[in-house]
Formats: C-alpha cells, sequence, structure tokens
C-alpha cells in the first residue's frame, strides 16, 4: 500500500531524515521503532505530507504523492493520528467524528457503525465535549476520527502516550482488529517496545534520522532493538 524510496527531509539547514527508505502492506502492522529525536514522527509527517521532502519517492498503491498536499492525501486514503491527539476540545465528540467527513464524498459522510463497536465509550459520550474526555478517551476518539475517512492507510504516532494501562489494552484490540481486517495498512510509531512487539509484522528501528535496522517480526532480535531505544 505505502512505499517510501530513498527520501530526505530537512528543516531549513538542518537534515531530519537521510535517504530512507520504507513499505507498509495491506493487512499488516508496520511499526517504527526509535528514541525520541531519531526522526520517527518526521516520517510519519513526510508521509502524510505535513512536511515537504527532497528526492526520493512516496508511493500509495503505487501513485506518486510526493509532491501532493495533505488534504489530496487524505482524499486518497491516508489518515493521520498525530502523536498528542489533537482532537478539537470544544466541539463535541459526534462533531469531532464528523470532521472526518471533509476528505469524503457528500454520500460517504456517515459514521460507521463499526466506530462503535470498536469504541463502544464514544457512543455513550457523543455529546460531551473533547475536552472533557479523558486522555485515554481523546485518543480513542482521534483514532475513530480518523477511520470514519475510510482510509487505505492509517498512520498512528505514538497512540500508547500517557494512556492507562487497560485503554492500551484496548487500543490493542483495535488494531490487531483492523489488521486482520484485511483492508487497510497500519504504519505504527512506538516507544513502547511490548506493545510494538505484540502488533508488528515488520519494523523499522531508526537513530539519527535513518533506519538502521528493518525486517519481519521473525526476524526481530529483541536485544538488537532494545539497544537502540535505551538512552
Amino acid at each position: 500500500m505505502l512505499t517510501v524510496k530513498n527520501i530526505d527531509l530537512f528543516y531549513g539547514a538542518s537534515q531530519a531524515l537521510w535517504d530512507v527508505s520504507l513499505s507498509a502492506a495491506q493487512g499488516a502492522v508496520t511499526c517504527i521503532l526509535g528514541r525520541n529525536g531519531v526522526g520517527k514522527t518526521s516520517l510519519l509527517r513526510a508521509v502524510a505530507g505535513q512536511q515537504q521532502t527532497k528526492g526520493g519517492q512516496i508511493l500509495l498503491a503505487d501513485e506518486d504523492i510526493s509532491h501532493l498536499p495533505p488534504h489530496a492525501r487524505s482524499r486518497r486514503g491516508i489518515a493521520y493520528v498525530p502523536q498528542g491527539r489533537e482532537i478539537f476540545p470544544l466541539l463535541t465528540v459526534a462533531e469531532n467524528l464528523r470532521t472526518g467527513f471533509a476528505p469524503l464524498k457528500k454520500s460517504e459522510r456517515t459514521i460507521p457503525g463499526e466506530i462503535f463497536e470498536l469504541f463502544p465509550v464514544l457512543y455513550e459520550m457523543m455529546g460531551r465535549r473533547g475536552g472533557d474526555l479523558s486522555g485515554g478517551q481523546q485518543q480513542q476518539l482521534a483514532i475513530a476520527r480518523a477511520l470514519v475517512t475510510r482510509p487505505k492507510l492509517l498512520i498512528l504516532d505514538e497512540p500508547t502516550e500517557g494512556i492507562q494501562p487497560s485503554i492500551i489494552k484496548d487500543i490493542e484490540r483495535v488494531i490487531a482488529l483492523l489488521r486482520d481486517r484485511g483492508d487497510m495498512a497500519i504504519l505504527l510509531v512506538e516507544q513502547y517496545f511490548e506493545f510494538a512487539r505484540d502488533l508488528a509484522d515488520r519494523f523499522a528501528v531508526m537513530d539519527r534520522g535513518e533506519i538502521v535496522l528493518s525486517g519481519s517480526r521473525d526476524e526481530m532480535v529483541e536485544s538488537d532493538v532494545r539497544r537502540h531505544l535505551t538512552v
């Protein structure tokens, strides 16, 4: 579904990504691991179109989207759940979900019933403001809003950050269900190693803006990966 080929990314004169290549398959979770500040979020922002790359290509289902703006990538099926969730705190849960209608045709602007099967707590809170939800509930809302867009590629940036263990388990279950459904690719950045290890079909470890280890779940050597996660 996603192929990233030899991209570089700069913030002014500072280079954040160096010749990065990556792929994410439909029906699989590809997990990016690494310490803080090694370029993980920059890579996700590059895929979502929020940061322009230099050189290389980003392909979605074999279409070159390297120079498309974020809204055009969203219309083609990319949904991005950023670190920190970025829900609208003054809008209700229902209104937050409806912001996911933006890239959809008018005939598709409905909230799929499966959203409330995946996140039943949101159905009970449709009239509450997003800012009144707990951190874990806000994370569920952010993922649900992304799913409203019917993505082909779901991008998740540290979905377990600052969340209580019970909701981490709920989010892990949802990601596994979405993967097993087989109609989307999932690209996940995570620092919680056990969460990533249990979900990942493929993994890539970043250090200083480069991918230094990658492979399938069966090829993962835990000690090598952990070495790149410790400070």
